[in-house]
């Protein structure tokens, strides 16, 4: 009898906390560099009459886990149709037998699996010391790169940069609740804060540069996870030129990460410079030269994050009992 295991979101955050996460997500990465892990580049089926997005993203990690996420957005679901703008789920998949093992919630998981990998890159990159951290944006991705962050290093300062006053003041009654020893800002002058700023992240979803590359101070690190094609551009190409830039995998960076695109075809960074951050992870890259080095890494989502987090959750749930399972035959 064929068994199907289906977790909620509710199951994957009782069950996958930051910290076990991160950890996954550098397994993968390190896996990815090593060539262990095969992720082939995401299908993305375009509607344009919804103006939507549905990506089809497989993956086989560690020659062992393999699995597919399908998210699709639609910009236009919340006033058009009262539902989130976005939604997906996870498959996993027995890898020495094409099993079916498990269907769960993607939308929570992608979040989580986003705020890992940022988790991943600050531990690598940044500076052991740093201590203030800028978060621009104040959607559905930006409690998790805060709590990922927070889990690797010493955090005693946020400070919230969004175009929408009214979401930052949610999103900071939100952080001061689960940050209680952080003091939580909304920053009324951007280039104020960035001077400040030891750790910036960027989860928004624009087509245009958030910061200027002057405001970025030396030593800061940058983690970019909210622009996920080539038209959208959230940092600065100025200041990946200047930067020691990492990538979650070569082929989708320079496929689809804009900033990356429009500096290298600007002539402002060379290709060669970039490395993939789990070849930092491995040690076959470095990891940041000195404290006054800027450090930028660049994250267009990939499968194997999706599928390494999805196999921890499917385990802890055989364990503990949890989810509902469904019979196939």
């Amino acid at each position: 009898m064929t068994n199907l295991k289906i977790l909620t979101a509710s199951d994957i955050k009782a069950l996958v906390p930051m910290q076990i996460a991160i950890e996954a997500v550098h397994r993968a990465y390190a896996s990815i560099a090593a060539g262990t892990t095969s992720v082939p580049l995401r299908i993305d089926v375009d509607q344009p009459t919804h103006q939507s997005h549905t990506f089809f993203m497989p993956a086989l990690v560690e020659n062992q886990y393999l699995g597919m996420k399908i998210v699709s957005v639609y910009p236009h679901n919340r006033e058009q149709h009262s539902l989130p703008t976005i939604h997906a789920i996870v498959m996993l998949i027995e890898g020495n037998t094409g099993r079916p093992l498990a269907m769960m919630d993607g939308t929570y998981l992608t979040v989580l699996r986003t705020g890992a990998s940022a988790g991943v890159a600050t531990r690598l990159m940044a500076r052991t010391d740093s201590s203030h951290l800028v978060i621009i944006g104040a959607g559905a991705q930006s409690w998790a790169q805060v709590a990922a962050v927070c889990a690797v290093r010493p955090i005693t300062h946020i400070t919230i940069v969004n175009r929408s006053y009214e979401r930052a003041q949610r999103f900071q009654k939100a952080l001061i609740q689960n940050h209680s020893n952080c003091i939580v800002t909304i920053a009324n002058n951007r280039a104020a804060a960035l001077e400040l700023a030891d750790i910036v992240c960027l989860a928004t979803s624009s087509h245009t540069p958030v910061f200027a590359d002057s405001e970025i101070r030396p030593g800061t690190h940058i983690n970019g996870i909210g622009s996920f094609t080539h038209t959208m551009i959230e940092a600065d190409p100025l200041t990946l030129g200047r930067a020691y830039v990492a990538v979650d995998q070569f082929a989708p960076a320079w496929s689809e990460a804009g900033e990356l695109i429009a500096a290298r075809d600007q002539g402002i960074l060379d290709p060669s410079t970039v490395v993939q951050i789990g070849d930092i992870a491995n040690g076959t890259a470095p990891g940041r030269s000195d404290d006054q080095q800027i450090t930028f890494f660049k994250s267009v989502g990939n499968a194997a994050q999706d599928v390494a987090v999805a196999n921890i959750a499917f385990q802890s749930a055989l364990q503990n009992n949890i989810g509902q399972d469904v019979s196939l035959t």
